[in-house]
């Protein structure tokens, strides 16, 4: 073949270079419009409970200067304390946990019984949030009894306090968080153990399979170079799992500040900024006070609860906005 006849073979090709086919322009439409979606309904929920609290916004004593109307601040403040301090717990609580049983799945347990243990774990996550308030109400509040006095006898009580712990203004550093507890134990700190118990699933999950993909070549570098099993998991797969430890936390984080019934049906409400987990009546939480008052709240009050669920709103949305920081950091770095 002469290269004149090449040439003409060659224009005659068909090309796809510059023309789109319609299955890539189908494809490409719907990956826009699917995350336009996202963006959609966001902004739609915003507006509408912004749209919904308005009359409650124009009330308010901030806006009115009216000393008889209702503060907003007031209102929400200790609803967000109680909401993010039981979550903080439950994340103190669960994560060690969580990290641990990562760990003992995907480097320690023969397969055998590391598959159905993760099998285990991801049913864990399925279990209805009643279910959960069920367990921890009847049976768990009365077993919890006997450790909150140990605990607060023990360690929360000045004359047998341990010499070799501060103390703060002559007072157990613990008694600044734990309180006199009180029966039945309805407490934050019983709420706190529900909710960590809820949440190590996703946070369990999300670490095992970030675990798992860790080089296998620098653990297995690590353990030639001497290291022990657990200083190869302490220098090898935990700062290359870091991120991902970060975001299960997050995720954790969010369910615990959004979870309502099983807060509904543990804890004792109050309306407090008080740091004592296990005295009952002294906090409640944003979605388990929306609950317990929306049946019976119209007009102005129901749109008090509505600006309580746009705060709430605002919480959630700030911390996936730090966790997306924090994990886009650690990649940079």
């Amino acid at each position: 073949m002469t290269a004149s006849e090449a040439s003409a073979d060659a224009e005659k090709a068909p090309t796809f270079s510059g023309r789109a086919r319609p299955g890539d322009t189908v494809f490409k439409g719907l990956s826009i419009g699917s995350g336009l979606l996202i963006f959609v309904t966001l902004f739609l929920v915003a507006f509408f409970l912004v749209w919904q609290a308005m009359p409650a916004i124009r009330e308010s004593k901030e806006l009115t200067g009216n000393a008889d109307a209702v503060s907003l601040v007031q209102y929400t403040a200790p609803l967000v304390f109680g909401t993010v301090y039981v979550a903080l717990l439950a994340l103190l609580l669960a994560v060690p946990i969580a990290v641990g049983i990562a760990v003992f799945i995907s480097h320690f347990a023969p397969r055998k019984l590391a598959t159905p243990l993760g099998f285990m774990i991801d049913l864990l996550a399925a279990v209805p949030s009643v279910v959960f308030g069920l367990w921890g109400g009847v049976w768990l509040v009365p077993k919890l009894e006997p450790l909150y006095f140990l605990i607060n006898h023990t360690i929360g009580s000045k004359p047998t306090w341990p010499g070799f712990l501060p103390l703060v203004g002559g007072e157990p550093v613990f008694a600044v968080f734990a309180g006199e507890p009180q029966a039945p134990m309805r407490n934050l700190a019983t709420a706190a153990v529900v909710l960590a118990v809820m949440i190590l699933p996703i946070i369990t999950a999300v670490s095992r399979e970030i675990f798992l993909q860790t080089p296998r070549l620098q653990e297995e570098a690590a353990l030639a170079l001497g290291a022990t099993r657990w200083e190869m998991i302490r220098t090898v797969v935990f700062p290359f799992g870091a991120s991902g430890v970060i975001a299960a936390s997050m995720l954790g984080l969010g369910r615990a500040l959004g979870e309502t019934m099983a807060v509904l049906m543990i804890l004792s409400p109050g309306g407090s900024f008080s740091w004592h987990i296990f005295e009952p009546g002294r906090h409640s939480t944003i979605a388990a006070f929306i609950a317990s008052h929306q049946g019976e709240s119209t007009g102005v009050d129901m749109a008090r609860l509505v600006f309580a669920g746009l705060v709430l709103f605002v919480i959630t949305f700030i911390i996936n906005a730090l966790a997306r920081a924090i994990v886009s950091a650690r990649k940079k770095g």
